[in-house]
């Protein structure tokens, strides 16, 4: 397994660690300590995950596409109307 491998798959578990705390955050039911432990978690595992999408970026192993102009400005008038 290569370093990319390796930081693709902590990216991904670290992806889904957030998820998991986010939905504990959401649904806890123990209160603000409860909900402060979830919450914490959470922003630190964001916080980890921005670190390795930063690495893995300056490395070229997350390329990333800038999206058209064209497309923004379809989904920005799509959505102009909802509030």
């Amino acid at each position: 397994m290569n370093d990319q491998s390796i930081m693709e798959n902590l990216l991904l578990t670290t992806k889904g660690v957030a998820d998991l705390y986010l939905h504990g955050a959401i649904e806890s039911t123990g209160g603000q300590p409860v909900h402060g432990a979830f919450g914490s978690a959470l922003n630190e595992t964001l916080c980890m995950q921005e670190q390795i999408y930063q690495k893995m970026a300056s490395k070229g192993w997350y390329p990333t596409q800038q999206a058209e102009q064209q497309k923004i400005d379809q989904v920005r008038q799509k959505f102009a109307g909802i509030q």
